[in-house]
């Protein structure tokens, strides 16, 4: 596990949507666990995005998710504010996120540099998922969720009958 100057074990944050949960966001949590010894998983509660669920939904689909994947001892929370703001109050530095494709790295290297203009002290790390999880995004998932398309390669039961409610089909029974 990494340390900081203090010789205390590092903590990180991993901030997000998480409408839904995917198993390329579990990818990078299971990456994640390997390096740091305390993650925090940070649902914002407002975002421009389109949501199909609420954030209680998001945190608890979440946990469930967590917990479907073997993947202890994640704190889970959710938040409204600025990221930076955020990390101040819980007193981090480092935030992960997963990047996916070169239109992720130009979203992140904008966010990083505006973080970094309002908290120069806070930094991004940024982590690859698996192969197999490299296309898949939230959007593309309630999108397989939309049309009755089979989920169950790309989110966690839970998330799948959740999908599966929401959407009104029996979406993902493959």
């Amino acid at each position: 596990m990494l340390e900081d100057n203090e010789g205390s074990t590092m903590r990180i944050i991993y901030p997000g949507t998480f409408d839904p949960v995917t198993l390329g966001h579990l990818d990078i949590i299971r990456r994640a666990v390997n390096i740091f010894s305390k993650i925090e998983v940070a649902v914002v509660t407002q975002t421009l995005k389109s949501t199909c669920f609420s954030v209680e939904e998001r945190v608890r689909l979440l946990r469930e998710s967590l917990v479907e994947t073997g993947l202890e001892g994640i704190e889970v929370s959710s938040f409204d504010s600025l990221l930076v703001e955020y990390m101040k109050k819980k007193n981090y530095r480092t935030f992960i996120r997963g990047l996916r494709a070169n239109s992720d790295f130009e979203y992140e290297f904008q966010m990083q540099l505006m973080n970094r203009r309002l908290a120069p002290e806070i930094t991004g790390l940024y982590l690859m998922p698996s192969e197999d999880n490299m296309y898949l995004s939230s959007t593309l998932v309630k999108e397989i969720a939309r049309y009755g398309g089979d989920l169950s390669t790309v989110v966690t039961t839970s998330v799948r009958k959740a999908l599966e409610e929401y959407y009104g089909s029996a979406a993902g029974n493959g």
